[in-house]
């Protein structure tokens, strides 16, 4: 399977991908974006079977990703990974087609409870 990891910042795209290795999930194929724009790019290009993505960035944010995602009728599993955890922001998500929301700081449970569902 394949995961697409989506933040500006490299450094966390990295801790990402540890968790994600330190979780279990390591033998499946990581692919990388900076913003939601080139994630999009990504996503029509290659159809990841699951999306990792941060809410904060430039160009193109998380929530507007999904939101053109589900507008183009791509039905991919999609989680947040971001600071954003309030009562407010997961209700945002939830009501934009997001399957889950990890929140930062995280831990390897959080990502093995969260995509065990999507990975398994």
């Amino acid at each position: 399977m394949k995961i697409l990891i989506v933040d500006d910042s490299k450094a966390m795209r990295m801790i990402v991908m540890r968790h994600l290795r330190q979780a279990g999930f390591g033998h499946h194929t990581l692919d990388e974006a900076g913003n939601g724009v080139e994630a999009l790019a990504s996503v029509t290009a290659s159809r990841p079977d699951l999306i990792l993505c941060d809410w904060n960035m430039p160009e193109m944010n998380g929530l507007e990703f999904l939101t053109s995602l589900r507008a183009r009728s791509l039905d991919v599993p999609f989680g947040f990974v971001t600071t954003e955890s309030s009562p407010e922001m997961r209700a945002n998500a939830t009501n934009a087609g997001a399957a889950f929301l990890i929140a930062k700081p995280f831990t390897v449970e959080m990502f093995q409870t969260a995509l065990a569902p999507y990975l398994n």
